[in-house]
């Protein structure tokens, strides 16, 4: 309630908690009217103190790939980019900037990454208007339960890159104002997702396995959704030979 009123955000939500090594980071996402709009995320160590992130940016997102291995708890650590890729750190240092990357930087880019990849809504949870602003659809009373089992009744919450390559034919049942986000069916590489049913068959979760630590919930027939990440920030790369 105090983020929400003193950042002036329309609503607020708890993201989850990246593990470091010697301290953890409590993550939320403030939201305004347009729900598209870039979310402004806010980190704490303590859950009193809430520190505004800065939007990541390419360089970070590409500089953040190449940083491996645990988050260390602290803000103003710093990474040596020469020390973990040394073509990386040369091409920094020819663009005048220096090698190295504060691991705030990279808790940025990873939120970022993982917001993209696995932050997921139900379909028709979110409505998009004429003018292209996504609000929260008031018709919207849950899926069915036989929905809810299927990973096409799941959307990334992020813009669309696969439904700008189909065809008009298969365009062609889709509603504009709803189906204009990617569906979780095609997501690489397949069996990404684990849909289990939960307390008898009333609850409805999904656990990515890309990034170790996302799950998301919704309970059928009612507007109840989210998810929360508690993981270390990593992506499990050997899921394409674990599966």
């Amino acid at each position: 309630p105090l983020v929400q009123r003193d950042y002036r955000f329309e609503r607020v939500w708890f993201w989850g908690c990246i593990q470091g090594v010697r301290g953890a980071y409590y993550i939320a996402e403030g939201l305004g009217p347009d729900r598209a709009a870039p979310r402004s995320r806010l980190y704490s160590l303590n859950c009193l103190d809430w520190s505004l992130l800065t939007p990541a940016t390419k360089e970070m997102l590409a500089l953040a790939e190449q940083v491996k291995g645990r988050f260390q708890g602290d803000p103003s650590f710093e990474y040596n980019l020469s020390e973990i890729n040394a073509e990386a750190a040369a091409r920094l240092m020819e663009s005048g900037k220096e090698p190295v990357m504060k691991e705030e930087a990279r808790l940025i880019a990873t939120i970022e990454q993982i917001d993209r990849a696995v932050g997921i809504v139900p379909r028709g949870a979110f409505v998009k208007t004429p003018l292209g602003s996504v609000h929260e659809n008031r018709h919207f009373e849950g899926l069915s339960l036989v929905e809810a089992k299927k990973l096409s009744s799941y959307f990334h919450f992020t813009k669309p890159v696969n439904l700008k390559n189909k065809t008009l034919l298969e365009k062609a049942d889709l509603d504009p104002s709803i189906d204009f986000l990617d569906s979780l069916e095609h997501d690489i590489p397949r069996g990404s997702w684990s849909i289990q049913l939960e307390k008898g068959g009333t609850v409805v979760v999904l656990r990515s396995l890309l990034w170790l630590g996302l799950t998301f919930y919704h309970v059928p027939m009612t507007k109840q959704f989210g998810y929360v990440y508690f993981g270390t920030g990593e992506k499990n790369l050997d899921l394409p030979f674990m599966l």
